[in-house]
């Protein structure tokens, strides 16, 4: 009796988990047949290669709209779906209570009512192709015979797409590569007002010797050591320098930079065809941010254009049309502003103006929240933006972000794809509705050119000593650069252009765009002295650059350690094993390595608790104070470690050789390699919910190599979201790969197809391959 129970119930189990697998099956993407396309004018062809890349043949262009949106849908929808409402700040409708804080930030900006705007103010070729993207997109989900896997295991139905939902998607992005809330400004206001001038001015004290712009001088000399008459830490009582909270880990704060791309002319390169390679680095998630395409269309003006596309949006984002190729990097540029408000006397509901005083814009603001009571909370607004928060001495904070305003976002970028000419290509970029970019391109007669995609704002210039955040007088943008202002670069004499998100220009230009965080020029100096010394480029020479991994950026710091630990070998307290290792670290961010491990360790933990001990006066008089990493405070911690300042030091050491000696200690104590400290965690957003489904949805744990401050930055969750190279009108020679694979479903053969190859950094092809599945859309 029992074994036939146990017979019976193991059936049971295989039938629910058959019927479970069959369920979760039919939400697989369809590759083969035909399908019916509401809005179609004729039928759409869409091959799939091996990879599951699709070619999308179309005869006019609101058709390949609506079939990017089809097949968006099909294979993504979820991942649509989370970024329209990480913009819109409606994440808790779906996930519940856990989403709220995001959400709250979010919705200040009110992005929704954004999207709304920039959509009814779209032009009437902009509002169509909105408008046909978002039927596929709702076509491509009706046609899944159940809703996708997400929306099962959530148990909630999928909403569904509307035109203004693509423009919150573009939205979104602008929350990713840019301040919207400040806070770089709040950090550097906090030390204005805690910090004596001369500290303040040599603690943010911009440009190293790793500068490598494109255009103008490199670093401005460097500011003298502020001495103990001016600010001695061994004064001040009772003041805790270090902060217990902090837990190294690797490229814990600062990886969050790494995009690279550059160009080189016809006239450097083995074919005499220009380059351009790209490798935008963002957070990785599972499915990766982008979806790759090939669009075809046969008509008045032919169009083939390959590269990425952003699931929710109706264009190439990065790629070629066999006549320019193009690739970005985030620009860094200052796109917000912090304005300290001043409230009428006796009457805190109105601020100070150029025009008088205001009263408050009041908007209240509901979070509908899955599985628990609504949220409603008070929005105070000012003409440049909402309150965001308050300053040391209780003043109200606006912020002015350049996302929020209506005019900086439109869908100008879905017209690069018809530029033939860089010159055509840069016209179309500048005044194109994104996060600013650095927009690098090349074209099919060789020609190379810089500029910086994006709406940028015309700013009302500050004097140079101007605080980092002041009234109303520092808070005007009057209107947006026109084209002629906007900063570009034409086949410069070198032949090579280098972006990885460091400054490139200098005087008026830089005036225009801003310091919005730059990162420290050593990247980017490694990437240029390579290009430099190519004289003949190919595509294999640009991959071997993207997977650069030599730590020259970190020489110097090796040096500082292993002087470090042969003093404390000196004074009998030596580690024979960590010198051996540190010696023989190899200058590579390699996987196996315990040396490199200990000097990168070393060299991040030396920064935070420098900086930790300078601003631990501002800590005590802000609480609430946050450190945004100052990508250039290089300068200032070397000066301070090599130029033996001790009263700027955590006074428990009596020197600066004290306290490096006592870093390196710890940081050697630890035997791990780099790969144990640096191994990939690229994951679904359900496998942090429910951990078991981890082994289904996420990437594999792998150790890899590269690092910040080198041209492979990667750390364990954030790297190149993906990497190629390619010159126009040669596509077949280029070559490309990305984490992750096409679609968005565990069942899929396409769900990692490609990932190992980026991992090992192979090269695998530009173009899409041959076709292994055909589908026709069919009008209705």
């Amino acid at each position: 009796m029992l074994k036939r129970f146990l017979i019976g119930l193991l059936m049971l189990v295989l039938l629910l988990l058959a019927a479970a697998w069959l369920l979760l099956g039919g939400s697989l993407a369809t590759l083969d047949g035909e399908d019916v396309l509401p809005g179609l004018v004729a039928p759409v062809h869409v091959e799939h290669d091996l990879m599951g890349i699709p070619t999308v043949q179309a005869s006019n262009r609101l058709d390949l709209a609506r079939a990017t949106g089809y097949l968006h849908a099909q294979s993504r929808f979820f991942q649509m779906d989370l970024t329209r409402r990480a913009a819109a700040g409606e994440l808790s409708a779906l996930v519940g209570p856990a989403a709220l804080p995001r959400d709250r930030a979010a919705r200040i900006h009110r992005l929704r009512a954004v999207a709304r705007q920039v959509a009814k103010d779209a032009s009437d070729p902009e509002r169509a192709l909105l408008a046909a993207y978002a039927e596929g997109v709702n076509a491509g989900l009706s046609a899944l015979s159940v809703r996708p896997f997400e929306y099962l295991l959530l148990m909630e139905p999928p909403r569904p797409w509307l035109p203004e939902d693509s423009i919150l998607c573009v939205l979104a992005m602008w929350l990713m590569l840019t301040d919207e809330a400040a806070e770089r400004d709040a950090m550097l206001h906090a030390l204005h007002q805690a910090l004596p001038p001369p500290l303040y001015a040599f603690i943010t004290q911009s440009g190293t010797a790793w500068d490598a712009p494109l255009e103008g001088a490199a670093a401005a000399p460097e500011l003298p050591i502020p001495g103990p008459e001016i600010y001695d830490l061994r004064g001040l009582k009772k003041t805790r320098f270090r902060r217990d909270d902090y837990r190294w880990s690797a490229g814990e704060g600062e990886s969050a930079v790494g995009s690279n791309a550059w160009a080189v002319a016809g006239a450097h390169t083995a074919d005499g065809g220009a380059l351009v390679a790209d490798d935008m680095h963002l957070n990785l998630p599972v499915p990766n941010t982008w979806y790759r395409m090939r669009l075809q269309l046969q008509g008045d003006r032919d169009l083939d254009v390959t590269g990425v596309s952003l699931p929710g949006a109706p264009f190439i984002v990065a790629g070629s049309n066999r006549h320019i190729a193009w690739g970005l990097t985030n620009s860094y540029g200052d796109w917000s502003d912090l304005v300290q408000l001043q409230p009428a006397p006796r009457d805190r509901s109105r601020y100070l103006t150029a025009e008088g005083y205001k009263p408050f814009e009041l908007a209240a603001e509901t979070i509908v929240v899955r599985g628990d009571h609504d949220v409603t909370f008070n929005i105070r607004s000012t003409i440049w933006g909402p309150v965001v928060g308050k300053d040391a001495a209780g003043r109200d904070l606006a912020v002015r972000w350049l996302g929020a305003q209506p005019g900086a976002t439109n869908l100008r970028m879905a017209w690069l794809e018809q530029a033939q000419t860089v010159e055509e290509a840069l016209a179309v970029v500048n005044g194109a509705g994104i996060p600013p970019q650095n927009f690098v391109v090349a074209d099919r007669a060789g020609d190379i050119g810089w500029t910086i995609a994006g709406h940028l704002p015309l700013r009302n210039p500050l004097p140079p000593d101007a605080p980092p955040v002041g009234g109303y007088e520092q808070g005007g943008w009057s209107g947006w650069l026109t084209a002629a202002d906007y900063p570009r670069l034409v086949n410069p004499p070198s032949g090579r252009i280098w972006t990885a998100n460091q400054r490139l220009v200098d005087g008026e230009a830089l005036q225009r765009i801003g310091d919005g965080g730059y990162d420290l020029g050593a990247r980017a100096l490694q990437i240029r002295g390579t290009l430099l010394a190519l004289p003949e480029a190919t595509p294999g020479d640009m991959l071997q650059i993207q997977l650069d991994d030599r730590a020259l950026f970190l020489s110097r710091w090796q040096a500082l350690l292993l002087r470090s630990l042969e003093g404390l070998e000196q004074a009998g307290q030596g580690d024979p094993a960590a010198l051996a290792a540190v010696r023989d670290w190899g200058g590579h961010a390699a996987t196996g390595s315990v040396g490199y491990r200990m000097v990168r360790q070393f060299h991040d933990t030396v920064s935070q608790r420098v900086f930790d001990a300078l601003t631990a006066a501002v800590r005590k008089a802000d609480p609430s104070f946050k450190r945004i990493y100052l990508r250039q405070f290089e300068r200032p911690l070397l000066q301070i470690v090599e130029g033996d300042a001790p009263h700027l030091i955590d006074p428990q050491y009596a020197s600066a050789e004290a306290f490096l000696q006592a870093v390196a200690a710890e940081v050697v104590a630890d035997r791990s390699t780099w790969g144990e400290r640096n191994t990939a965690s690229i994951r679904h957003p359900l496998s942090q919910a429910l951990p078991w489904l981890a082994p289904l949805l996420d990437m594999s744990r792998r150790p890899l190599p590269g690092d910040i401050d080198l041209p492979r930055v990667q750390s364990p969750a954030f790297g190149a979201s993906e990497r190629f190279a390619v010159s126009p009108g040669r596509e077949e020679q280029g070559y490309f790969h990305m984490p992750g694979g096409q679609s968005g479903h565990p069942l899929s053969p396409f769900y990692r197809a490609g990932h190992e190859a980026w991992e090992r950094g192979d090269a695998m092809p530009f173009l899409p391959g041959g076709p292994v599945h055909n589908l026709v859309l069919n009008p209705k």
